[in-house]
């Protein structure tokens, strides 16, 4: 869809009716080519086979007025034989100007393509027209590294470069030894698919992307004499001069300033090009070295832009383009609002066909500028499937809009910007008032950094919070997350002896007959691992119960923390109760079970029935199904406590009444679940039915089947943790835990840490008593529990309650010993079990104010690449708060941007006496994120070259210009 507005031009027939002819019409050609149109000439397409159908349409790149006399095409008009093309091509030409009684008067390339180019130069010969260089060239002067060569020998400053076709020329051997880095390796030739520049920062790099160019020549149909070019790095401004030249004449019409700066990860994104004055610094440098340029490399006639970088020594050629600036000729407006009326596109059309007016134009764009303007590349900081774009129905209303040219619709595609290739448009902003273009300008970037350019479809979000399991691997998500291969995470601790795994480990006899006792613990993972080792600190054995159904892979989800674990024995639960406990005593043999300890979420109701069997400390099993979601919500709210509104089934059936009726979004997850498995954000009732029947069909993360799906409403307010351990129905607090969850990379709930709530807190005192009474409800009266729950406008909620120890590996166990002076949940649950005098003299509360200042700092990327260092990770270490780090990112891995747990990178335990210094390190970590620097990422290569928006289609151009 377009919408142009032009205005009109008077249109004086020539005496005889002339015929320019544009080889490959496409990009800014097109308006050239509408330009000698609206001026009474006709217009003769001759395409070749580089272009496809699509790329012939003048729509395309706003031109839906534009007629062409007659279009001849390769392979349905002309073929070429024998290299005899320009002879075949000039006679089907000849016939159709005369057929149609026209002169030919020119003859120019639309397009950048060597063919177009060299077609279009050949055939101007032979007809005896203006050519572009001069006839007596021999050489290609569009291959860029002839063009170094050129300059070098005329005198004028060049890249340092060299060429060739294999890495052991001596050449290549010596650049790549003792050329600075970063350099840029590129193909000598345009128009090979997937030959892009890249800066490489390293002879490695250099070296890798060097054979990979000579495998994209390899199996290239276009590839004689392709060679790679390696060049020095030049740091400066970049800039691109738009000439016109007749007879070697050249006048400058426009100068124009790249605006480029790190954005989503990319050190190098296009922000736009800004229009500079002849006089400013560095368009006075620019302007006559890039005419030197020209002349010596024979440029008489048409249009060209040249983009150079104006370094502290001076300007220097990048590459110089024998036709018109591309990018559609979105900027043409502007050009022709800034100076008197015209830009490249009307003096190429001057040059080629009115030379006398070409002889008024000004050698340069006269200064001042008539007005204020910019082109902007729009830069998207998010990525999704598009649903609207309120952000382009602000822009078209912004006092200072001209144009804007997009891709971009309704089911289109966004992705983070990180090249031209992935922005979503171009916007030109002009204004006689400077101060209001830069507040519309302004007002622009603010909708592209609060991602308000367009709506997108909704996401299934995950609620689910980062843990080991997470940072180990990032990628989608087909069954669960333990179906990944294991890797082996990255886990780092503090040099202070009070924080590592030792200091952690307090050994303490609870009796004197521990070491003839022996302790069940049922499916111990994660934290259980680390209450499996508290045990043994005190003299006593475990045996490792294993549930029916759990997974051999979780079997070894062991935190950094624990080491290798060691048990007296391990058994599995049997089909019957009494088989299960008949084989916990034979594997006891003379030892005496003291106690059966859940050690996972799967081990919970084996743990109770055992314990219940064998009259030991329990839970029982009066109440049924206590680790059932929905069970735990129908008996709070009976008990008249605020309870979460839900429906549950098998079948979808069961629940579609609930999900058509609640506000939007919903919360989905099985009713048997393992802290955040399987638990989605659904955004409507079509995202609902398919996650239900997704839990269906995935395996459970501790093995097994989801028999039953819950639905309840989407609590709105912060999110906490309660973690507790109870004997005998008293529970005492072990810690208050409140989530930090932010808006990030376009997720609405990205987790960013956990942090310690004071117990003497407004919140702590609604939370634990309301998080105690939930206990007493479900009966829980002896061992851990920690409680998910909301702290909504009308109270707290609860989300669920856990009845084992607080998951997350325990690795907030170190911290947690920090603020109350020594203990945890992990030593408390012992001791609930095995030592009534030490849990008696627990603190019912912990202390307040804490013995320390720290957190859980959950690590968040904002860019992604494939890892080549971990340089904040040495940053990390060395803070003064740091106790501990774990993460599944390291040198190879690749990294995504953090949207979800799948994408979570890692978690940092800071702590420290003095809260000014914890405070000091969590921002130097937010800024390491913020600034891209816990990663060094092999580079994708940056483009140095300003790429032709041939991906822009849509043109909306403002009533006024």
């Amino acid at each position: 869809m377009h919408y142009v507005t032009d205005k009109p031009v008077e249109a004086t027939l020539p005496p005889h009716c002339t015929l320019l002819l544009i080889v490959d019409p496409i990009s800014t050609s097109c308006r050239i080519a509408q330009e000698a149109s609206k001026r009474g000439h006709r217009i003769g397409a001759i395409w070749t086979n580089t272009t496809d159908t699509e790329e012939r349409d003048p729509a395309r790149y706003g031109c839906a007025s534009l007629r062409y006399k007659f279009e001849l095409i390769e392979g349905r008009d002309w073929t070429a034989t024998n290299g005899k093309e320009i002879a075949v091509v000039e006679s089907v030409v000849n016939e159709a100007a005369r057929r149609f009684k026209l002169t030919i008067a020119g003859c120019i390339t639309g397009s950048g393509l060597p063919r177009s180019s060299q077609l279009a130069d050949g055939l101007a010969k032979q007809m005896g027209l203006s050519t572009c260089t001069t006839p007596t060239t021999m050489i290609d002067v569009r291959n860029k590294f002839t063009q170094q060569t050129l300059l070098e020998t005329a005198g004028l400053r060049s890249i340092k470069q060299v060429r060739g076709s294999s890495l052991d020329d001596e050449a290549i051997a010596n650049f790549l030894d003792g050329e600075k880095y970063p350099v840029v390796v590129k193909l000598d030739q345009i128009g090979i698919q997937g030959g892009k520049i890249k800066l490489c920062h390293s002879k490695q790099e250099a070296i890798e992307h060097f054979r990979y160019l000579l495998q994209v020549i390899a199996s290239s149909s276009n590839r004689t004499g392709a060679q790679v070019i390696c060049q020095e790095f030049l740091r400066g401004v970049q800039v691109m001069v738009d000439s016109v030249s007749h007879n070697s004449k050249h006048k400058t019409c426009m100068v124009w300033r790249y605006d480029k700066r790190p954005a989503n990860g990319e050190r190098h994104v296009n922000f736009g090009m800004i229009p500079m004055e002849s006089e400013a610094h560095e368009a006075a440098l620019a302007i006559p070295y890039v005419r030197q340029c020209l002349n010596a490399m024979g440029m008489k006639n048409g249009p060209s832009h040249a983009k150079c970088i104006v370094t502290i020594d001076g300007p220097v050629l990048i590459e110089l383009n024998f036709r018109a600036h591309g990018g559609d000729g979105s900027w043409c407006h502007l050009a022709r609002a800034l100076t008197d009326g015209y830009s490249q596109v009307e003096a190429s059309v001057d040059a080629l066909l009115d030379p006398a007016a070409f002889e008024l134009l000004p050698d340069a764009p006269l200064g001042p500028f008539n007005a204020h303007g910019l082109q902007v590349h729009l830069v998207s900081h998010s990525a999704g499937e598009v649903t609207s774009m309120p952000g382009f129905q602000v822009m078209k209303y912004l006092p200072s809009f001209v144009s804007l040219s997009t891709n971009v619709t309704v089911g289109s595609t966004v992705d983070y910007t990180t090249s031209l290739s992935t922005s979503p448009g171009v916007c030109v902003l002009m204004n006689k008032d400077e101060s209001k273009l830069n507040k519309d300008l302004g007002l622009l970037r603010y909708l592209e950094e609060i991602n308000a350019l367009f709506d997108y479809k909704t996401k299934v979000e995950s609620l689910a919070r980062p843990t080991a399991a997470s940072y180990s691997k990032q990628q989608k998500r087909n069954s669960r997350v333990d179906d990944m291969e294991k890797p082996s995470l990255v886990r780092i601790y503090s040099n202070d002896p009070k924080l590592t795994r030792q200091g952690m480990l307090m050994k303490r006899m609870t009796t004197i007959d521990a070491s003839k006792e022996v302790v069940v613990v049922v499916d111990p993972y994660s934290t259980g691992c680390l209450v499996v080792n508290e045990i043994r600190s005190r003299g006593y054995q475990v045996i490792a119960c294993w549930t029916l159904g759990f997974s051999e892979e979780m079997k070894t989800h062991t935190p950094g923390a624990a080491g290798e674990m060691k048990y007296f024995a391990e058994v599995d639960e049997q089909e019957d109760l009494a088989d299960t406990v008949k084989a916990i005593y034979e594997a006891a043999g003379k030892l005496r079970v003291v106690a059966c300890i859940a050690g996972g979420e799967a081990g919970v109701d084996c743990a109770d029935e055992v314990s219940e069997r064998m009259n030991l400390r329990t839970n029982g099993t009066h109440v049924a199904n206590r680790r059932d979601k929905k069970i735990q919500q129908e008996l709070i709210r009976d008990a008249g406590m605020r309870s979460v509104r839900q429906a549950a089934g098998s079948k979808w059936d069961h629940v579609v009444e609930f999900l058509q009726t609640e506000h939007y979004p919903v919360v989905l997850k099985p009713t048997d679940s393992a802290g955040s498995d399987g638990v989605k954000l659904c955004h409507n009732i079509e995202e609902a039915k398919q996650h239900f029947h997704h839990l269906f069909e995935v395996e459970a993360v501790n093995g097994g089947f989801n028999t039953e799906v819950l639905c309840q409403e989407f609590l709105r307010g912060k999110e906490y943790v309660v973690d507790q351990v109870s004997r005998d129905g008293i529970h005492k607090t072990m810690m208050v835990w409140v989530y930090d969850k932010r808006p990030a990379n376009n997720s609405a709930f990205v987790y960013f840490g956990m942090v310690p709530v004071d117990p003497n807190s407004m919140e702590a005192k609604i939370l634990i008593p309301y998080a105690r009474g939930v206990l007493d409800v479900l009966g829980v009266k002896n061992g851990p529990s920690h409680a998910e729950v909301i702290l909504t406008p009308t109270g707290p909620c609860l989300v669920e309650m856990n009845v084992r120890a607080h998951g997350g590996d325990g690795n907030w166990r170190s911290l947690a010993r920090g603020l109350t002076g020594g203990y945890s949940q992990v030593e408390v649950t012992v001791d609930s079990y095995l030592d009534k005098k030490q849990f008696s003299i627990t603190p019912n509360l912990p202390p307040t104010p804490f013995r320390a200042s720290g957190q859980e700092v959950i690590l968040v990327s904002y860019s992604r690449g494939r890892v080549i260092g971990t340089p904040g990770y040495d940053i990390i270490r060395d803070l003064q708060s740091f106790v501990y780090m774990e993460t599944g990112i390291k040198v190879g891995s690749f990294v995504e941007r953090t949207v979800d747990l799948l994408t979570g990178i890692g978690s940092v335990i800071l702590m420290h006496e003095d809260e000014s210094v914890l405070n000091a390190d969590i921002s130097r970590v937010r800024e390491m994120e913020l600034n891209n620097d816990l990663f060094e990422f092999e580079r994708s290569g940056a483009m140095l070259t300003n790429a032709s928006q041939r991906h822009l289609s849509e043109i909306i151009v403002g009533d006024d210009f």
